[in-house]
């Protein structure tokens, strides 16, 4: 595939994910002033949106350096931000989330200006608060066989990171394989949880296939002009279902008593 044909993919994708998150947003549960009253905070939610997306082709025009950080920050920055607004007197569990989110936009600038080991940290920081979280929010009626498939996403991840990882040294192969199985641990943990898997659920599968694409990329296994027009779109649209099916059910939640 040549570089503009995958230029023109990434455009496809983005879009798609960004259309398919909107779809989600206005489209689910009551219509009309109902849908917004659980909401509080939907300017942020906005500005996420748009900074995520934008991001993206701001990247791909070759903006770099600290303003690209930034800019990269903004998409889960606001969606931390959004969550917190949301919360409801004495409710802490809005701020659970805010906390998950606000370690992945620390995440998103650390990793640009700081290096993949400070970013990879503070990324597996938040995953592991994502554990604990859906732990504490788990489904108690789950299909045994939905249950047992997402369990096996994690050993499956695992391979995968290892065979791309193969060839490289020793301590990367570990730390690859250390942040794949925290990441797919909080894939699987978020599935099994209570809230919709259609959002959150995949939201964070989706997160999980960002990595392996990133892996992908760097393993040489597909081009990195490809990889990486995968990556982002993947990564920021599972961050914005996360969001949105946890503060959504936990708002609703709140405002019924």
């Amino acid at each position: 595939m040549s570089i503009d044909g995958a230029w023109r993919n990434g455009e496809c994708l983005c879009h798609g994910v960004g259309r398919y998150a909107k779809l989600y947003m206005v489209g689910q549960g009551e219509q009309g002033m109902s849908q917004q009253l659980w909401d509080r905070a939907r300017w942020a939610l906005w500005i996420a949106l748009l900074g995520g997306i934008t991001y993206f082709f701001a990247f791909r025009s070759g903006v770099e350096g600290l303003p690209a950080s930034i800019w990269k920050t903004t998409g889960v920055g606001f969606l931390a931000l959004w969550a917190w607004l949301n919360a409801r007197g004495g409710q802490h569990q809005h701020r659970w989330i805010a906390a998950i989110l606000a370690f992945g936009a620390a995440g998103d600038f650390l990793l640009a200006e700081w290096g993949l080991i400070v970013g990879g940290a503070t990324f597996a920081t938040g995953h592991i608060i994502a554990i604990i979280f859906f732990a504490r929010n788990r489904q108690r009626n789950i299909a045994a066989l939905s249950r047992n498939a997402v369990i096996l996403a994690v050993p499956l991840a695992l391979l995968i990171a290892w065979r791309l990882a193969q060839g490289s040294e020793a301590a990367l192969v570990g730390a690859a394989l250390s942040y794949t199985l925290i990441v797919a641990l909080m894939a699987a943990s978020a599935w099994l949880s209570r809230f919709p898997t259609s959002t959150t659920g995949l939201g964070a599968m989706m997160f999980l296939v960002s990595d392996l694409f990133l892996f992908v990329g760097e393993g040489g296994a597909l081009s990195r002009n490809i990889s990486t027009l995968l990556v982002w779109p993947f990564y920021f649209g599972g961050q914005a279902l996360i969001a949105w099916g946890v503060v959504r059910t936990l708002s609703r939640e709140a405002d019924r008593g």
